[in-house]
């Protein structure tokens, strides 16, 4: 993510993050992420199929040269292997702000992107995203992403 729209929730929350291939029909795969030009950190959120809500795993991590991590990604069943890589901890409903008006709305605050957007956002100091890197909503559309 190298920015945030805290306006949105789900993954608009980002604004634009970027986004590598997964092959969500894989149950094994490795991931290398760029180096160069990297953001104010990685997000990996993977949503079950059939989807349900308190299974969703989250991961926020950073680059962190010469350091390994394994573990969950906040549910049983996604396991994580990090080189080069740590996890951020500390973040979660608590970091949005009490003074955020959508605080008071469910969806916001049980958003566990909404609720890392705001980390970064005092943190890290993200910045806005740009308007052009807000998807528009449509009327139907879904909230939901599979694999961030």
């Amino acid at each position: 993510m190298r920015h945030v729209a805290l306006d949105q929730h789900c993954l608009r929350s980002f604004g634009q993050p970027d986004r590598p291939r997964v092959d969500v029909r894989r149950r094994h795969q490795s991931l290398e992420l760029t180096q160069g030009n990297p953001p104010l950190a990685w997000y990996l959120c993977a949503l079950p199929n059939p989807w349900n809500w308190s299974q969703n795993a989250h991961l926020a991590f950073e680059g962190a040269p010469g350091e390994q991590w394994d573990g969950p990604a906040l549910v049983p069943g996604l396991y994580v292997h990090l080189d080069n890589a740590r996890p951020i901890t500390g973040w979660g409903e608590h970091s949005i702000p009490a003074d955020e008006p959508r605080r008071n709305s469910v969806r916001y605050r049980t958003c566990r992107n909404y609720q890392f957007a705001w980390w970064l956002r005092t943190q890290r100091n993200a910045p806005d995203a740009p308007p052009e890197f807000i998807p528009p909503k449509r009327p139907g559309e879904g909230e939901q992403m599979s694999l961030m």
